[in-house]
């Protein structure tokens, strides 16, 4: 478990480095995205008062929206009071 200043440190660092690399016109790794991409972002309840914020991009938007859908039926069933039947019960022994 981290704190709230840790996580800001991580994301601070993170997006610094993004920054720094597509400063740099010959970097490989800005050679290997794409020119054009669709991204999403949506968060939701994830147990008991967690969230969870999923960053993903694809190269076409009907691939995006899919995602998204996916990702906003599961924030949906995060935020249910009463446990759904349909997800996978994993117990640990």
């Amino acid at each position: 478990m981290i704190t709230q200043e840790e996580m800001v440190q991580i994301l601070q660092f993170v997006s610094k480095r993004w920054t720094d690399l597509s400063r740099e016109p010959e970097n490989k790794i800005m050679k290997t995205l794409p020119s054009h991409f669709w991204m999403n972002s949506v968060g939701g309840k994830a147990g008991k008062g967690r969230w969870v914020t999923m960053l993903m991009y694809t190269e076409e938007e009907a691939d995006a929206n899919a995602f998204k859908e996916v990702l906003l039926r599961w924030q949906t069933k995060g935020m249910q009071t009463t446990p759904n039947t349909d997800l996978i019960q994993l117990k640990k022994e």
